[in-house]
């Protein structure tokens, strides 16, 4: 472990400026994630006058809008380079920002929410992670381990501010306000400023995987290749399952009768855990490849899917928040070093915009399947035994799917060399 952290500050030493950028990219992208906009979710009912139901409602209808634009948007970073993308993607999340404040009527809070999931869990995160794919070859794994950790950061800072802020100025409108002095004032002009110079992998960075990259396909080519689905039929359970888990954290904590606080105590373990495992994760995505990784990515899930089934005292919990964050640290980096290895360069934006729409959409549903099976009678614990068995399945697809994907490789490069 020594040996990891030290060559990964020596490596980040070496590439501060690509890694600022992605990681900041990431870290501002919370104001349109789900923990962000939520603290704001009871006064936004109260001036509306939703109920918890019609603002859910509206949240998902807003979510599943910006998943079915994303695959459009998204290929705009095949189109131009991404600080042009990011020169736009910024500006029109703090537009979204005022629009929360401004909203003069439900129809256009629904904009408001579209526009942030659109351009803050979408582009954000989509510009980050397609650049940083861009930028690093041999140590991606690594490069990603680092980006992905400005999502946690902002969950662990930014909703402290918003709370200080808007108990400071006495209004909930406050922390939108200041994010949009945030986003145009600190994190446009920083942003712009670290992306203007691009990063060239280096020869040696070529040289280590023996070709820079997998051939390049079309965003078509990729739409009909059916190792995708098979890839996302084991991808998607994460963001399936761990939503689902703290979208019912009410429920299971009623039905087993937790102390209110029992998921709130857990949540540093999962931080914590989720940082660890992600660099972990890169150091052996650089060692391995992305696709030596993948029969073994949904094993702390299937685990975690286990406890939460079985195990009814308190400490399950905490149990089952460790192994979600090693999961969530695993899935995080692996999703954003696999696609290149698998699809290539060229078009990796759009391509890489129709999986992220894929995983936004699993979000979005995954609440409202449990919580249907939930009214039809088949309790959480139940419904996390088959989770189990989604994630032990998966597993096999997922074996299959990279012994293919490395057979077809193989094919095409001695294609190449046969045509040289």
């Amino acid at each position: 472990m020594g040996r990891i952290v030290r060559d990964t500050l020596r490596f980040f030493r070496d590439n501060a400026r690509w890694l600022a950028a992605g990681f900041l990219l990431t870290f501002f992208s919370s104001f349109g994630q789900t923990f962000f906009i939520g603290l704001s979710g009871n006064d936004l009912r109260a001036a509306f006058g939703l109920s918890g139901g019609a603002f859910g409602a509206l949240y998902m209808v807003a979510t599943l809008a910006s998943a079915s634009t994303l695959p459009w948007l998204g290929r705009t970073l095949d189109l131009m380079p991404g600080w042009k993308v990011a020169r736009f993607t910024l500006p029109a999340l703090a537009a979204a920002c005022v629009l929360v404040v401004l909203a003069p009527n439900v129809a256009v809070l629904g904009l408001a929410l579209y526009l942030l999931r659109l351009f803050g869990q979408g582009m954000m995160t989509e510009i980050a992670h397609t650049e940083t794919g861009r930028w690093f070859i041999a140590r991606r794994g690594r490069a990603m381990a680092l980006v992905v950790q400005g999502q946690p950061a902002g969950s662990a800072v930014l909703p402290i501010l918003a709370v200080l802020v808007n108990g400071a100025a006495g209004s909930w409108h406050a922390a939108w306000l200041w994010a949009v002095g945030l986003l145009l004032g600190v994190a446009l002009p920083l942003l712009l400023w670290l992306m203007r110079v691009g990063r060239v992998p280096e020869a040696i960075e070529v040289s280590a995987r023996g070709r820079p990259m997998a051939r390049d396909w079309s965003r078509a080519e990729a739409v009909r290749d059916p190792l995708l689905y098979l890839l996302l039929a084991g991808l998607l359970a994460p963001p399936f399952i761990g939503t689902t888990i703290f979208f019912h954290q009410g429920y299971l904590t009623e039905l087993r009768g937790y102390a209110p606080l029992a998921f709130a105590a857990a949540f540093p373990v999962m931080s914590v855990a989720t940082v660890v495992s992600g660099f972990v994760c890169g150091h052996l995505i650089d060692r391995h490849g992305a696709l030596g990784l993948l029969p073994f990515v949904l094993a702390p899930l299937a685990l975690a899917s286990l406890l939460v089934a079985v195990v009814v005292p308190v400490w399950g919990i905490h149990a089952f928040m460790l192994l979600l964050g090693i999961s969530n640290g695993f899935t995080g980096t692996l999703m954003g070093a696999l696609w290149p290895e698998v699809y290539g360069l060229a078009n990796l934006g759009g391509i890489r915009s129709i999986i992220l729409s894929a995983i936004v959409l699993s979000t979005a549903i995954g609440p409202g399947i449990t919580g249907a099976l939930i009214d039809a009678g088949i309790g959480l614990p139940v419904q996390m035994l088959g989770m189990t068995a989604w994630c032990g399945l998966a597993s096999l697809l997922l074996a299959l799917a990279a012994r293919r994907i490395r057979a077809r490789e193989a094919a095409w490069r001695a294609g190449v060399a046969a045509r040289a």
